[in-house]
């Protein structure tokens, strides 16, 4: 049975969402190139600076978008977030058109698209991000079920409180079931390690936290693939329909990281670059590993079927368990041209495996 796991706060930030995203009034005409081009990520602190999350930070390492949109007159800027804010902020700074792109998680892009930001996926970002179920040392438990009546910490409105709600709906559970403690990831670890939550929901940072002692992983969605949470570029549709070339470069971008972090000789070099987060090397390849297939499938960009099929069963769950207030439509909520294009153009078409798209 589908029960309901969202709060009603998430519900009023959607519809204060609505609210700003209609302010903005008419977009600059096509022929206008804006000053800036902005796009925002989950960042991190590094030696004094702020490293991004992911091909974001190859983008960046890489310099082609920089200098591509420097060549047009247009600069080139990149909002940082950091994990303690992440989707909510995103959603608040489209909504207010402070910025144009953004990589984050389906999730949290739906409530905003629910909300009536107007924003869709324009690239994915590989086959998905696993979620982990991690308990506090000395606790006898083995599986959800063995909490129930516990304290759990999960970062509510993320991507991966939705993979949360389909284990709990499985196990015929619901957040009721449990003492639910909202706090963001690195407060959760915290609350972990001194033992004052009994077990805590996340990302792969599960995995650095079971290497310190801090606790023991449980469950992961490497035993329900289905359940990743998946992630990609997500674009203003206003700005991609002002500005396709512009959007074009950024997606073409987003591609050549993503080609580079594929070849097999850019393997270490990646795996250094995607460590200047919260997660050693060694944390980083294992989740990485979790994932299954190939290097390469790690970071295809392409919208294919398994991609729609994801956010068409994602849209339809959120709605029915009403987790969002207005059910959004798939072939609203994903624009697989520029990626097609992109790959086209550098003839990448191939590279990656694909499921074509035979029904949005």
């Amino acid at each position: 049975m589908l029960r309901r796991t969202f709060i009603t706060g998430l519900m009023g930030t959607a519809a204060a969402l609505t609210a700003c995203e209609k302010k903005g009034g008419a977009g600059k005409p096509a022929s206008t190139l804006p000053q800036t081009v902005t796009i925002a990520s989950i960042s991190y602190p590094y030696q004094g600076k702020q490293t991004y999350n992911g091909l974001t930070q190859v983008v960046i390492e890489q310099g082609w978008l920089e200098k591509t949109l420097a060549d047009k007159g247009v600069k080139l800027a990149f909002f940082p977030v950091s994990t303690a804010v992440g989707g909510p902020l995103i959603n608040e700074s489209f909504a207010a058109k402070r910025i144009d792109f953004a990589g984050y998680g389906d999730f949290p892009a739906l409530i905003a698209k629910s909300g009536g930001v107007d924003i869709r996926a324009i690239t994915s970002s590989g086959p998905g991000n696993n979620a982990y179920l991690i308990v506090r040392n000395g606790l006898n438990a083995t599986s959800i079920e063995d909490l129930k009546g516990k304290s759990l910490a999960i970062h509510r409105g993320r991507p991966w409180e939705l993979t949360l709600a389909k284990l709990l709906d499985s196990k015929g559970l619901k957040l009721e079931d449990f003492k639910i403690y909202n706090l963001n990831p690195q407060a959760a670890y915290s609350a972990l390690a001194a033992g004052k939550v009994d077990a805590v929901f996340t990302l792969s940072e599960a995995i650095l936290q079971e290497d310190k002692g801090a606790g023991k992983i449980i469950w992961s969605t490497t035993s329900n693939p289905d359940w990743k949470m998946r992630t990609g570029i997500f674009a203003r549709t206003a700005f991609t329909d002002e500005q396709p070339e512009l959007t074009q470069n950024v997606v073409n971008a987003y591609i050549k990281a993503a080609h580079w972090a594929a070849l097999p000789e850019n393997r270490q070099a990646y795996l250094e670059l995607a460590s200047r987060g919260n997660n050693p090397t060694s944390v980083v390849e294992r989740d990485l590993a979790n994932k299954g297939g190939e290097w390469r499938d790690n970071f295809s960009p392409i919208i294919d079927q398994g991609f729609v099929s994801h956010f068409d069963d994602v849209s339809k769950y959120t709605f029915a368990n009403k987790l969002v207030q207005n059910q959004v439509a798939t072939r609203d909520f994903v624009d697989p041209r520029f990626i097609n294009a992109g790959l086209d153009h550098l003839g990448l078409k191939g590279f990656w495996k694909e499921t074509p798209v035979t029904a949005v």
